[in-house]
């Protein structure tokens, strides 16, 4: 026998010299457990035994020795042992959800904002280059930007859509102020088959056709990052309301409230009886954790996809700049294109009229220019970049988590005398083999999977196309 095995068997024997004498004394009376029933559960005292006493009519915590506990609060017990469960799941995720939460609201704040200012941008391009005509443009650049927000936070709306009727609108304000300009505006039906020729004759190039690409992947990319981090939220949510199985709830009860039945009111199980208990009630949310490490994985490709012409912040700044190209095209070409119009729609039917004058507003303008002098620390791609880095920290967070429980939450101090399950025994030093029970709803769990595998689908599909 090595010098460390035997002084390990001795420190082993100590304990169990120190844990027998602590057995040996038993409990004399039951004044501690009352008052912790009645303080923490907000339970009568009246009935509650004084004194140690028989408990045949338990069906957790039985024991060999006088009980401090009667059937009623036993099933008190039961009930709140599930409170505890639900109160420390919720306290060992609610640092992983902040992070998630505070930073889907921080990005969902940055793109409204981006938003504003890049329609604050196409306004002031208007009012500063092309005034004749800012007034007219306001509505379809106001619509355009509402309907980039809708589709931003989810709505059903079509990028190809909002985005090619932005340009229909455009082309009869420059054929009317640019191409073709005069005191006297033509009539409605005129201008609306000048908006229906915009598709046929291209007066603006490819500039539609590159907003659309740039707009519409760029807007997907933030759009589905926005719902991965929501989706995520719902998964902590799923897994801190888990319905636990009968058979969870009574080791759940046996381990945290039955040594009250003993008068063992301030004892804490034991590592491994910990570990048994929770790994059995937790063995299918550990089995998220390759599911959650994937999630994890996914948002941070799909961050590194958004940048560049892709990055929703710059496609959103620098929209006015390619609007400004598009109306010059049709200016330089507006001969040819007057002469399509003419075949197509027939020559102008004019009506007086006289040009309204533009009334941007010149706060709203000094607030927009703002972001054109950014700081590179505050773009969205480096916050979206230490978001990641911040959960990465949580890649084995759902296969740790009956671990962390234990270890901060619920096990005794090594080196102190602590609860097996059935009595008070020696510490850490000298732990049993673990034999796992698996206690869990099924169908609790199977909840946050398929929310998981949603959040995975849809930023697969997305970073399969980028």
């Amino acid at each position: 026998m090595s010098a460390q095995t035997w002084r390990v068997g001795s420190q082993c024997l100590l304990l169990l010299a120190l844990v027998g004498s602590i057995r040996s004394e038993g409990v004399q009376s039951c004044e501690e457990v009352r008052k912790l029933f009645q303080g923490r559960l907000v339970g009568p005292v009246k009935g509650l035994p004084d004194s140690p006493r028989a408990g045949p009519d338990l069906q957790v915590c039985t024991a060999k020795k006088p009980s401090c506990c009667t059937r009623k609060m036993e099933e008190r017990y039961q009930v709140v042992a599930r409170q505890d469960m639900q109160q420390v799941l919720q306290t060992s995720s609610s640092t992983l959800k902040f992070l998630i939460s505070r930073n889907a609201a921080a990005f969902q704040e940055t793109l409204e904002t981006l938003i504003r200012q890049a329609e604050n941008y196409t306004s002031i391009l208007f009012c500063n280059t092309y005034r004749n005509m800012a007034l007219e443009a306001a509505a379809s650049t106001q619509e355009l930007f509402t309907d980039v927000g809708l589709y931003l936070f989810g709505a059903d709306v079509n990028p190809e859509e909002f985005v090619n009727r932005f340009f229909d609108s455009l082309f009869p304000l420059v054929y009317n102020h640019l191409i073709n300009p005069g005191v006297t505006d033509s009539s409605l039906e005129y201008s609306e088959c000048v908006r229906t020729a915009r598709r046929d004759i291209s007066p603006f190039g490819n500039i539609p056709k590159r907003v659309l690409g740039q707009m519409g992947r760029s807007l997907l990319a933030s759009r589905t990052f926005l719902q991965a981090l929501n989706l995520g939220i719902e998964v902590i949510n799923t897994t801190d309301h888990l319905h636990f199985s009968k058979e969870c709830g009574r080791a759940l009860l046996r381990m945290q409230y039955c040594p009250h039945c003993q008068g063992l009111a301030l004892t804490k199980p034991c590592m491994g009886y910990c570990l048994n208990v929770m790994r059995g009630c937790l063995a299918h949310v550990a089995e998220l954790n390759p599911h959650w490490h994937v999630y994890i994985r996914s948002l941070e490709e799909l961050s590194d996809a958004m940048h560049g012409t892709y990055d929703i912040e710059h496609v959103l700044l620098n929209f006015h700049l390619l609007v400004n190209d598009a109306v010059m095209q049709a200016h330089r070409d507006g001969q040819k294109l007057s002469e399509q119009v003419n075949k197509i729609c027939g020559r102008p039917v004019r009506t007086p009229t006289q040009s309204p004058r533009c009334s941007f507003d010149g706060s709203k303008e000094k607030h927009g220019m703002k972001i054109s002098i950014r700081n590179g620390e505050e773009t969205l791609a480096n916050r979206r970049k230490e978001f990641i880095n911040s959960l990465r920290l949580y890649r084995t967070f759902y296969g740790g988590l009956a671990d962390q429980l234990c270890a901060n939450e619920l096990d005794a101090a090594d080196g102190l005398p602590c609860w097996n399950g059935e009595d008070i025994v020696k510490s850490s030093l000298c732990r049993a083999h673990l034999k796992i029970k698996i206690f869990v709803n099924w169908k609790s769990f199977r909840t946050g999977q398929l929310i998981m595998d949603l959040v995975m689908q849809d930023a697969s599909q997305l970073l399969f196309r980028t």
